[in-house]
Order: structure tokens, then sequence, then C-alpha cells
């Protein structure tokens, strides 16, 4: 098959998606695929557009067999909301006209459609080209439980591009279960929606030493070791964790490190104002993050209420690929919920809930042996459930038989 993938994120840019796409390009391409990725210039999660990227409108590449074709898109802040829709924009519509220009018999492209819409309906729809459109965050209603939608044109549109690829893609893939009943509210058929989990390398993320080059370098290494570390947005409710800080304020020997860089970061950093034990580091390369997971006495999950169910954090499978417990602060009925306990990988308690955080911070600390076990039961989960190599497999199988219906 030749494969067109369209995402705005790809290596290197950081974040959960972008390694996901390059290993899953990767491996369709080891599986005998030609396969092309219409992405933007690297600017997650800064938003800022290195120097390289800002001459000419299309750079092309290739990369482990992989043709990319990035776009130039406008480089500045992201917790700009007028700011990341002129970009959505302008990623649009270049990636469109660039893809115009090529051959394909199938393409793959990722929600949201307020990002990718152009590209899904002239590549895909006027094309007649036979698709899958990855949701892996429901939108608008993700948007709207954030905060970041409040506009109610703003959510219509939304909606209305959203609902257009979700009705006119051949199948639409999700991430869990969770997602089907968000869907069915929209009369998604369930029989057009394939699950397939995230996945990621685990021949990279994997149990390391506590004591690492970062944990040294950082002089993180006596002191037990809290860890959110990813994009610090707007859905995580990471004042939460601050707070649950403030109540083991007195207990010097934790610290709650948060490594990552988002929209909501500087609020955040100005909030832990006056925190001791409270630090903040810059995102690291992609290279360094099985040792800053490994720096982890145990990492965090953490949501807003109501989240759950239109959203599934996939840094939560590199955290049980690290060997590290997981405490996650999510909803009751969601998947990441479900995931831990299956799994056994760590403690889960109600989201925004300060206390129930902190008690379960100093359990998981007190019992150094119950902590080794839900490392192992966490890795094992991921390299059982969680392999690259499998989900390959699923969107090769998913993209064979949408070309043989179109036929």
């Amino acid at each position: 098959m030749n494969i067109l993938v369209v995402t705005p994120y790809y290596t290197p840019d950081l974040g959960p998606s972008a390694p996901m796409f390059a290993l899953l390009a990767e491996q369709l391409v080891s599986r005998g695929h030609t396969v092309t990725v219409a992405c933007a210039a690297p600017h997650y999660p800064s938003g800022h557009v290195h120097d390289k990227y800002r001459n000419g409108l299309w750079k092309w590449d290739e990369k482990n067999g992989v043709r990319i074709c990035r776009v130039r898109i406008p480089s500045g802040n992201r917790a700009n909301l007028l700011h990341r829709l002129w970009v959505f924009l302008v990623y649009q519509l270049l990636v469109t006209l660039a893809g115009l220009r090529l051959q394909y018999d199938t393409a793959l492209i990722t929600n949201p459609a307020i990002e990718t819409f152009l590209p899904f309906a002239i590549l895909c729809w006027l094309r007649r080209k036979p698709s899958v459109f990855a949701v892996w965050d429901v939108y608008p209603e993700v948007g709207v439980r954030m905060g970041l939608f409040r506009n109610p044109i703003l959510i219509w549109l939304v909606k209305l591009l959203e609902d257009f690829c979700l009705r006119r893609t051949n199948c639409i893939h999700v991430l869990s279960d969770g997602f089907l009943s968000e869907l069915a509210q929209r009369e998604i058929d369930p029989d057009r929606v394939a699950v397939i989990p995230p996945w990621l390398d685990t021949d990279l993320i994997r149990p390391l030493p506590r004591l690492n080059s970062y944990s040294i370098e950082h002089n993180l290494d006596e002191c037990f070791v809290v860890l959110y570390a990813g994009n610090i947005g707007l859905s995580q409710g990471l004042e939460t964790v601050l707070e649950s800080a403030q109540i083991l304020a007195n207990r010097p020997d934790i610290v709650f490190l948060f490594v990552g860089e988002g929209a909501g970061r500087a609020e955040l950093l100005d909030q832990a104002a006056g925190l001791g034990n409270v630090r903040f580091l810059p995102t690291e390369s992609r290279e360094r993050l099985p040792e800053v997971l490994a720096t982890a006495d145990v990492s965090l999950v953490a949501m807003k209420k109501n989240m759950g169910s239109v959203s599934l954090p996939s840094k939560l499978f590199s955290i049980l690929a690290s060997g590290r417990p997981v405490i996650a602060s999510v909803d009751e009925d969601s998947d990441s919920y479900k995931l831990v306990n299956s799994s056994q990988a760590g403690m889960c308690v109600e989201p925004e809930s300060p206390s129930d955080l902190a008690k379960a911070i100093l359990n998981i600390k007190n019992d150094p042996l119950r902590r080794l076990q839900m490392g192992r039961d966490g890795r094992a989960w991921v390299l059982k459930f969680g392999s690259s190599y499998s989900a390959a497999e699923q969107f090769e199988n998913l993209l064979m038989n949408i070309m043989g219906d179109g036929k």
C-alpha cells in the first residue's frame, strides 16, 4: 500500500503522539508499504519553530524509509488561542497543497478536525480515497470541559468540522473502549470504530536504575521523587498536585518534580511560588526520556473531573514501560482508572482531591516492596499490550480492509 499520514506532530516534536506516529510509520515501511507523512515543522510543545524550518513553505526529508513533508507554520506562543487557530489554518492549507501532488492509496488522518479538516475533505473525501480518522480526544467535548472552548459559535464550528470527518471517513480509530460511548452519542455506528491502544518503543523506554545521570545532574538522589513528566496543559488539573505538595510541605524528603512545557506552565510556576518541595525542569530530548522516567519513585497521571471519557493520557503507557508505579488522579469510570487497576501498576484516587493524592503518595513511599512489584506489573502489561509491532499489524489490516471495501 501507498499510505498518506496527516498529523501535525511528528518526531522530533516532543509529546506522546509524535514518536508514536514515527514508530507506526516506520513499522509499516518495514512491512513493505510506502509511507508519506505530512506534518508541521517541529514546534511542540513550546510553539516556537526552529530557524532551519523558517525558510520555504515545504521541507522534504526521508528518515528510516519514511518520506516526510514538513510544512512551515507561524512560530509563537501556543497558550494564545488565536495564534493556535492561525497555525491550524496555515498547516491545513500547506498540507493540502502538498498532498495534491502526491499519489497514495489510502490515508490515516488525526483529529481534531479543527487542525485537519481541509486535508481530510480534499485529500480523502473529494479524491475518494479510503481513510481512517484517528480520534485521540473527543472534540469539542474535551475543549469544553477544559474551559478552552467557551464561545458557542466556536463550539458549534468545531463540532461541525469533527462530525463532517467522523461521518465521511471509512473507519474511526480510538485508543480505548471508553471513547465508544462518547461517539455513540454522536450517532456513530460502532461497527465503524476500531480500538487500537497506544503503542510505544519498549526498547527505548525501559526500566533503568533510580540512580542515573539525570538524577545526579539535578541532585535528586537523596529524596523521594513524585514525578509529573509531559505536557503542562489545561486538562490535567495540576493545581491539585501543588495542593498535595502543600499538604506534604513538612516532608523535605519528598520532592514534587514537573518536567515539561505547555500552555499552563507559567501559571503553575506562579502558583508554586514559596513551595520548597516543588521543582520545575525543562522538557528533555526523546533519547533522555528513559532517564527522566527512571528518576521517579512514583509517577503521576492527573486529569480534571469528567475528562476521563474523552481522553486517555498516553503518558500512562510510558510510565508503565519505565517500570515505575503510577498514581492516577482520574475519574472512576475512565479507561485510565480501569487500566491502572487491571495492570496492578499503581493506585487511583479521585480527581481534584489533594488529600487523597497526598495519602496515596505516602502509602506508596512507605511500602517499597509493593512499589517495586507495581513497577514490574506495569512493565509486563505494556510488553503484552503496548507493542508497536502489534499496532502496525492492526493498522495494516485496518487499511487493507477499507481499501477492499472501497473497490
